[in-house]
């Protein structure tokens, strides 16, 4: 599986934001947090800005809601421009039926699990998914110490979805880092949020090369990887 690199505009300079999407056109996805000071207790951007913004860039949108009720909400991501929409399993009330609303529209539809949020419940929902996010921080605020103790549950999810033999995005989003991502990859993640180890860089575009060379190598390396 391809490794994909998502730098997160919750660490760009919200003045600047067209132009700091121009400065990461190397990477798979532009990462934006929509949060609503409910879910999570912080306020980011919501549908009007991922519209500007997706008319500012030609990289894909990845919208990660961290807010209430996304069975209202997610689908107007869509109509907004967002490529891939994330709901909370926390949050939604209905995920099979959100999730194929989400793909019906277009978009591909992803799942997301806090830290203390295990996934095996989740088990027989993983083919309805296109990408299920792990979080890797308690969701909520950028800059964030990654927190080691999600590998094991990265590690539970890789297996699943090689159980299951899906096409199954992994995505790690909080404190990936050059630290962090060999770890991250070597658990068995392959689509990495990075937020200030792109954008508090000085050159963010070089950062996301080398991110990606490294979770390249890892993955690579890592013996959920061989079957592939």
């Amino acid at each position: 599986m391809a490794v994909q690199i998502n730098p997160s505009i919750l660490s760009a300079d919200f003045a600047r934001l067209a132009e700091e999407a121009k400065a990461v056109e190397g990477a798979d996805w532009l990462h934006v947090d929509v949060m609503d000071n409910h879910f999570v207790p912080n306020l980011t951007l919501g549908a009007p800005v991922v519209e500007s913004l997706a008319r500012a860039t030609d990289t894909p949108l990845d919208c990660h809601l961290m807010i209430e009720d996304p069975d209202r909400w997610a689908p107007q991501y869509v109509e907004a421009g967002a490529s891939s929409v994330t709901f909370h399993a926390e949050a939604a009330r209905a995920p099979v039926r959100l999730a194929r609303e989400v793909r019906a529209k277009g978009a591909r539809a992803a799942m997301a699990l806090k830290p203390a949020t295990p996934v095996e419940p989740y088990e027989d929902l993983l083919p309805e998914l296109d990408m299920l996010l792990v979080m890797t921080v308690e969701p909520g605020f950028g800059g964030q110490a990654f927190l080691d103790i999600t590998l094991p549950k990265i590690r539970r999810t890789r297996e699943l979805i090689r159980k299951h033999g899906l096409q199954l995005w992994l995505q790690v989003d909080g404190g990936v880092s050059a630290t962090t991502i060999e770890r991250c990859a070597e658990a068995g993640a392959d689509v990495f949020v990075a937020g200030s180890a792109v954008f508090g860089a000085d050159d963010p575009a070089e950062a996301v090369r080398r991110l990606r060379a490294q979770a390249e190598t890892a993955a690579a390396q890592a013996s959920w990887a061989c079957d592939h």
